[in-house]
């Protein structure tokens, strides 16, 4: 035996931790081999369907392929971002083909479903297999088993392939937009302010909107601002308005934002050297710099490591206005002039105000809608005096008196230039009345 002779307790202890430690590498060893791909075909070209849809679903409906994504960071890997029935979805296997050698590559999958479930029975999953060494496959399908035939398999294009440069500092992700969503005015005050504090891209995962919002997002579309990415989760799933589970029969929360959000990063992760996390009713606004790329050099400064600053929300009442910016040529748009919104809510006692996010996505593994789960750089929460969530919405403290609430005008400092870029956009989508 092992651990034959020993006498003391120290001796004891110290041979089951080297025992312990011993079966716990040889399992883990084991575990990664039985995750390497393995040759099950040769000679053979890759003929399978090519997936164009934003959601597929795999045969039984009970796991639904977004978007497969090269991820190197710790090793050579296709992570596909999907949604899965935490319970039911137990065993995936990657295909692989790799047309340089004709060789086709079986990898087991790691199903890892996101922690932020809410009780709902699907979540946001990653997916995650190892690629073969030899070659760099540029397509993958998703099988329940090691053994078939891949021409009847769906093939997805692994994006982030190839490396590229930053073409944008600030890209917005905005998820999900549904209901029939029609907040015109207040989703043009959004995207002008983006724009006055420094974003060049906005992704939108689009379920439902008016007519007079496409028309919007049209115009905004073909001005190289907006990415729209279809997003018709309900055609797949019972979809729920809720964040939380309410034993309702709904299969998912919230119309799936969480998946959405940790597409966007993936989506934007060579190309843009941030992504911000919110929704078009919230803006990140600055006190102490002019715009978002000198709050964020500033942060990073103090922060060293740091790969996601987060921001503290804030409840700006719809229903209580200002006589200010009462604008007549915008009364015909519907939707919330934010610029008649200044008063915003006191903190309530024993409740922390959500928060929202700018990180670097290539140090973002998982995120959830107010945190990520996991990353390889640090957390920092932002203070209050350095830039706060403006978020103009329905009254979270509607029994306040206006007394009790708190003028907070910052939005105002950039007021001249919002009303002329919001007036351009009414003027050329033929939103704005003239007098």
């Amino acid at each position: 035996m092992l651990c034959a002779g020993k006498k003391s307790y120290f001796a004891a202890a110290v041979c089951i931790m080297t025992v312990t430690s011993m079966l716990a590498v040889s399992y883990l060893k084991i575990q990664r081999l039985s995750h390497q791909p393995k040759v099950i075909q040769e000679g053979r070209g890759c003929r399978g369907k090519i997936a164009i849809s934003t959601i597929t679903a795999l045969e039984g409906n009970k796991t639904f392929i977004i978007s497969p994504y090269f991820d190197d960071r710790e090793s050579k890997l296709t992570r596909l971002i999907g949604i899965v029935h935490h319970e039911d979805v137990k065993q995936l296997y990657c295909w692989f083909c790799c047309q340089a050698n004709g060789k086709i590559y079986v990898s087991k999958a790691k199903i890892d479903v996101h922690s932020d479930r809410f009780g709902f029975p699907y979540g946001a999953a990653d997916i995650v297999c190892l690629e073969p060494q030899n070659c760099d496959p540029t397509h993958v399908s998703i099988h329940q088993s090691p053994y078939g035939n891949i021409d009847q398999l769906p093939r997805f294009e692994i994006k982030n392939r190839k490396p590229e440069t930053f073409s944008v500092d600030f890209t917005v992700c905005i998820s999900t937009m549904f209901g029939n969503y029609n907040n015109v005015l207040q989703f043009i005050q959004s995207m002008e302010m983006y724009k006055i504090l420094g974003v060049q891209k906005v992704v939108i995962y689009k379920n439902n909107c008016s007519h007079l919002m496409e028309k919007v997002l049209k115009f905004y579309i073909e001005e190289g601002t907006v990415e729209v990415i279809p997003w018709p989760i309900n055609s797949h799933l019972r979809v729920s308005s809720k964040w939380r589970f309410m034993q309702d029969g709904t299969h998912i929360g919230y119309y799936g934002q969480i998946t959405a959000l940790n597409d966007c990063i993936y989506r934007n992760m060579g190309r843009s050297k941030f992504v911000v996390l919110n929704d078009a009713d919230e803006i990140i606004l600055p006190l102490k710099h002019p715009d978002w790329k000198t709050m964020m050099n500033s942060l990073q400064e103090q922060n060293p490591g740091t790969g996601v600053f987060l921001f503290e929300n804030h409840i700006f009442p719809e229903t209580v206005s200002s006589h200010m910016f009462n604008i007549s040529s915008w009364n015909t748009v519907p939707g919330v002039n934010i610029l008649q919104h200044v008063y915003r809510e006191p903190d309530r006692k024993d409740v922390i105000n959500p928060r929202k996010m700018i990180v670097d996505p290539r140090k973002v593994i998982q995120t959830s809608v107010h945190s990520v789960l996991r990353a390889y750089g640090k957390s920092v929460n932002v203070p209050m005096d350095v830039a706060l969530i403006y978020h103009c919405r329905k009254a979270l403290q509607g029994n306040l008196p206006r007394e009790s609430l708190i003028r907070d005008t910052t939005l105002w400092r950039y007021n001249s230039s919002l009303i002329m870029n919001v007036n351009k956009v009414l003027s050329q989508t033929m939103l704005q009345t003239q007098n």
